[in-house]
C-alpha cells in the first residue's frame, strides 16, 4: 500500500518543523512547505539525522501569494492522494490597536486566516474525490480568549475558529474531518515579533506595554515543549475514530477556558487587570 501523504505549512521552525518530522516518523510521506527556503537547514538536518530523506519533500509556499498557491495546485498533482493537511503557517503581530496600522492588521489576517482558506481550498478537491481526509488547523488559546496588546493575532485566531466550525459541518458528508488545536504558551519563535511592539516612548500605552512585555518574559520559564503539540497532531492524524473539533493543549489552557465559560466577563476582566497591575 502507498503511504498516506500529509502537507504541513510553515515547516521551517516551531510546531511545523516538529509536525513534519513526527508525521514522517509515523509512516507519512510529508510535503513540508515554507515561505523562505533558506530557512530549511534546520529541518533538513533533522531529516538527515532520522534518515527520512525519502519521506520529506520540501516545497516553497507563501500562503499569502496567489501565484504560490497556483504552483502548489500543480505540485500536488504529482501525488496519488492528500490525506492530511496541517495548516500551521502563522505569524504574530503585537501592539495596541490604536497604534497598529490597518496594513499590519490586514497582513496578520492574510497569513493566519486567508492563507489557511487558500491552502484548504487547494487541497479539498483531492480529499473530496477520496471521500476522506483530515484538516488540522493550528489555532491558539487566543482564538477563545482575548489578550491585551495582541489584538491582530487574537482576532485572526477567533476568525479561524469560526471558519473551522463552519467548514467541519460542510465537509462531514464527504468523510473529511476538520480539527482545531488550541495551544497555550510553547517554546516557539512565533512571539519574536511581539518583542518589537514597543513603538514610541511618548505613547499613551507605553507604561501598559512595559507591564505586558515583562509578563511575557516572566512567563517564558513556564512555556511547554512544542513536541507535545506535534505528537498530538500525529495522534489526530492516525486515530481510527473521528476526531473531536477542538483540542486545547498546554499548561493552564483547559482551566482558563473553563473559567471563561463559567465566570462573568466583569470578573475575568478584574482578575486580569489585577494580575497585570498588582
Amino acid at each position: 500500500m502507498s503511504k498516506k501523504i500529509a502537507i504541513v505549512t510553515g515547516a521551517s521552525s516551531g510546531f511545523g518543523l516538529l509536525c513534519a518530522i513526527e508525521l514522517a516518523k509515523n509512516g507519512f510521506e510529508v510535503i513540508a512547505t515554507m515561505r523562505d527556503m533558506s530557512k530549511s537547514d534546520h529541518l533538513l538536518e533533522k531529516v538527515n539525522k532520522e534518515k527520512m530523506l525519502d519521506l520529506v519533500h520540501l516545497h516553497c509556499l507563501d500562503v499569502t501569494s496567489a501565484e504560490s498557491i497556483d504552483e502548489l495546485k500543480e505540485y500536488l498533482n504529482e501525488f496519488p492522494s492528500i490525506d492530511v493537511l496541517v495548516n500551521n503557517a502563522g505569524t504574530a503581530i503585537g501592539g495596541f490597536s490604536e497604534e497598529i496600522s490597518m496594513e499590519d492588521f490586514r497582513l496578520q489576517f492574510e497569513t493566519n486566516f486567508f492563507g489557511v482558506i487558500a491552502v484548504t481550498q487547494t487541497v479539498l478537491p483531492f480529499m473530496r474525490s477520496q471521500r476522506q481526509g483530515r484538516i488540522i488547523n493550528m489555532s491558539s488559546i487566543s482564538g477563545k480568549f482575548g489578550f491585551p496588546g495582541l489584538s491582530p493575532y487574537v482576532a485572526s485566531k477567533h476568525a479561524l475558529e469560526g471558519y473551522s466550525e463552519s467548514l467541519r459541518l460542510e465537509l462531514k458528508p464527504f468523510g473529511i474531518d476538520v480539527v482545531l488545536i488550541e495551544p497555550g504558551s510553547y517554546k516557539t519563535n512565533i512571539w519574536s515579533g511581539v518583542d518589537g511592539t514597543e513603538r514610541i516612548l511618548d505613547s499613551p500605552y507605553h507604561a501598559y506595554l512595559s507591564v505586558l512585555l515583562k509578563e511575557i518574559e516572566t512567563g517564558k520559564t513556564k512555556h511547554g515543549d512544542p513536541l507535545e503539540v506535534a505528537k498530538l497532531v500525529v495522534d489526530i492524524a492516525t486515530q481510527s475514530k473521528a476526531p473531536k473539533l477542538r483540542y486545547p493543549i498546554g499548561k493552564g489552557v483547559k482551566r482558563n477556558l473553563l473559567l471563561k465559560k463559567i465566570l462573568p466577563w466583569k470578573i475575568l476582566e478584574k482578575v486580569m487587570m489585577k494580575k497585570l497591575f498588582q
